[in-house]
């Protein structure tokens, strides 16, 4: 099971981060927009760094078990 971990982390991050799902940063009206179900390239952009740099941190900083 531990060597699942990683992969669950990284799954739950990218369905969290998803553009427009539950939030969206930079948003169309707002910085900030809930919900919206809407996106742009610079919003992609920006949930691909974030989610990148807490998928980084999550497997080479912590060290889950089986990494």
């Amino acid at each position: 099971m531990a060597d699942w971990i990683p992969a669950i982390v990284a799954t739950v991050l990218f369905v969290i981060l998803t553009p427009g799902l539950l939030f969206q940063v930079p948003g169309n009206n707002n910085f900030v927009d809930f919900g919206k179900m809407e996106t742009s390239g610079y919003s992609i952009l920006l949930h691909s760094f974030i989610y990148f740099g807490l998928v980084t941190v999550f497997t080479v900083v912590i060290h889950f078990p089986g990494t």
